[in-house]
């Protein structure tokens, strides 16, 4: 199958699965009922996927990460952020419901992997032949503590119904990850 083919497919199954997630828990969605709304058959979803939470993976590295990526890449972050939790907001029903996966295959869990690979590529990228300044201070941790951080700030921000903006709470994450505790603290 063509790249182009995989493609369709892949977005035809993750469309399946958020439209069955805002109606169910999708602890409890089936790949029958997947593919079944998709109107395919069992096997080509496992051809494409090997479950639903790596179906669950591709769409937040699809929807969410790709298009933010290009502006990381080039510095543009509060950009990048914004377009972010815009993206968020525009399918908040379906986002509202994956934060709720919790377990093995939590939803922070996987949003947590999928923003390490991003934010690990940009810091190789900027990091390559630099001298490190603390050898514990490696470009997979400085990954992993972001990763968290912004994990911590989305799913917080999903769970409290996005009562702000996307571009407000792109100013707050800007804002609380480049102070320092003390500066947060006098500042309050």
């Amino acid at each position: 199958m063509t790249g182009q083919g995989k493609s369709a497919i892949d977005t035809l199954l993750a469309e399946s699965f958020k439209e069955l997630a805002k109606k169910h828990p999708i602890e409890k969605i089936t790949i029958k009922e997947i593919t079944d709304l998709a109107g395919v058959i069992r096997p080509t979803f496992y051809n494409h996927f090997q479950d639903k939470y790596e179906l669950l993976e591709w769409i937040i590295t699809t929807d969410l990460l790709d298009p933010i990526e290009p502006l990381i890449q080039n510095g543009m972050i509060s950009e990048g952020l914004v377009l972010l939790f815009t993206n968020i907001e525009k399918d908040s029903e379906f986002y509202s419901r994956a934060i709720k996966l919790e377990g093995q295959n939590s939803f922070g869990e996987i949003a947590q992997s999928c923003v390490e690979k991003i934010l690990l590529k940009v810091i190789d990228g900027v990091h390559t032949g630099k001298k490190q300044k603390y050898s514990w201070l490696t470009p997979k941790r400085i990954a992993e503590y972001y990763a968290q951080s912004m994990c911590y700030v989305v799913i917080t921000w999903i769970q409290s119904g996005m009562t702000i903006s996307p571009k407000e709470l792109a100013e707050i994450y800007d804002y609380i990850i480049k102070r320092s505790m003390d500066d947060i603290i006098a500042e309050m």
